[in-house]
């Protein structure tokens, strides 16, 4: 059965109550304090320290002090005035148990609401740390998208920069063919005019000769114009053989114009050729031709040797710019090394060179695509890549993996799209 305290002490002011309870050996740990508005307990086993209020008190501001073998309480009174007791008098056991059950019920209360108020404060503050969080993302992720889209611009400038150097370079050679061509004009028609000077000339003087000598040569003129007068030409037969079709379309899907200008542009590419290049001077013959050094760059891309692969093509470019393979090889390695401006540039070029498109070209039409629109995807210029996709699948719309790849893109495009 525990002890009761009763040599405490108090005293009093107008707002404020002040008990002295000793208890030796009291410590923070060990003591159990419960306080309300007119309810006061200490349990420090075996003592035990209780006291019925005369008046409510302000439980919530009151305060208890524990040390030096004591409990000190300062209890702030709600209403100001001056106690007769301390402790209200006239109290059985059954108001007693009355007044600690009602305080028992008053603390759990205030603790479910206290509990209740810290939850709602807890919820409050992560949901501003969730808003908090959200904007910071919402900042990053537009920050990304913004360089993402600087990025494209920057890439689309270069690409249209250097389409438009390609054009300018293209109408600067085209002025220097025509050039060229007025010029070996003009060289064709002085040599005609040369030719035809000495023709009359020579004329001229063989009619002189023939007057002075009509005299003297008239016995044998007979004889001489019996001489000049060739035999006939003997009865033959002579065999043409004709240059079988390089397309085998029936007539009425055959595009004959572009076909016939597709051949006469791939004979006109295998007839230039640019021997004026310094380096050629160390070169063997065989090293001089263009095919040979496509064979040789095409075995060290198996090898995986890309640079030396990229030598070759350049050399094979600039003996002959216009095979489209050489374009279309090169892209491929610089694909491979990352060069992903270069391989856009070489499969363009391919593109252009690959024209009129026909049946002949399809594969290498259908390649330059697919290397193009995998350099754009590479930037993340999805939307150009997806379309150069596209072309490929319409020269071969049953290629199982450009289809599945050109599906990635789509899928890729759409995410884009929904997160932003």
């Amino acid at each position: 059965m525990p002890l009761q305290v009763s040599d405490y002490t108090w005293q009093q002011t107008k707002t404020a109550v002040f008990i002295s309870v000793p208890l030796r050996g009291v410590c923070v740990r060990d003591a159990d304090v419960f306080c309300t508005e007119n309810y006061l307990k200490v349990n420090f086993s075996p003592f035990l320290f209780e006291v019925f209020l005369y008046a409510p008190i302000d439980d919530e501001n009151s305060k208890a002090k524990i040390g030096n073998d004591a409990i000190a309480f300062t209890l702030y009174k709600k209403e100001v005035a001056m106690w007769e007791t301390l402790s209200v008098s006239g109290v059985d056991k059954e108001m007693m148990q009355r007044i600690r059950e009602k305080s028992i019920l008053q603390a759990q209360e205030r603790a479910k609401e206290a509990a209740e108020a810290k939850a709602a404060a807890r919820r409050e503050d992560q949901k501003y740390a969730l808003n908090v969080m959200m904007k910071i993302e919402e900042e990053e992720r537009k920050k990304i998208e913004d360089m993402k889209e600087n990025e494209r611009l920057k890439a689309t400038k270069e690409l249209e920069a250097w389409k438009e150097c390609q054009r300018k370079a293209e109408e600067q050679k085209r002025i220097q063919r025509e050039e060229k061509f007025c010029e070996q004009g003009k060289q064709t028609e002085e040599e005609r005019n040369k030719l035809k000077h000495k023709s009359l000339t020579r004329i001229a003087a063989s009619r002189n000769l023939a007057a002075k000598g009509r005299n003297s040569e008239n016995i044998f003129l007979e004889k001489l114009k019996q001489d000049s007068i060739p035999a006939p030409r003997s009865v033959g037969s002579i065999k043409i053989n004709f240059t079988p079709r390089v397309f085998p379309t029936a007539l009425r899907e055959s595009q004959v114009a572009e076909e016939e200008e597709w051949l006469h542009k791939q004979a006109e590419a295998r007839r230039a050729l640019n021997t004026d290049i310094p380096e050629l001077s160390d070169l063997k013959e065989e090293e001089k031709n263009p095919e040979w050094l496509k064979d040789k760059g095409n075995k060290l891309f198996a090898k995986e040797n890309y640079l030396a692969a990229i030598n070759a093509y350049n050399l094979a470019i600039r003996l002959n710019n216009k095979i489209p393979l050489l374009y279309l090889n090169r892209a491929a390695c610089h694909l491979k090394l990352k060069n992903l401006h270069k391989a856009i540039e070489d499969s363009s070029k391919a593109l252009e060179l690959l024209t009129p498109p026909v049946a002949d070209n399809a594969n290498g039409r259908m390649k330059a695509y697919i290397r193009r629109g995998t350099a754009f995807c590479q930037l993340e210029l999805y939307i150009e890549g997806l379309q150069d996709y596209e072309a490929a699948l319409k020269i071969d719309p049953s290629n199982k993996i450009v289809q599945n790849d050109a599906e990635k893109i789509r899928k890729i495009i759409q995410g884009t799209e929904l997160k932003s």
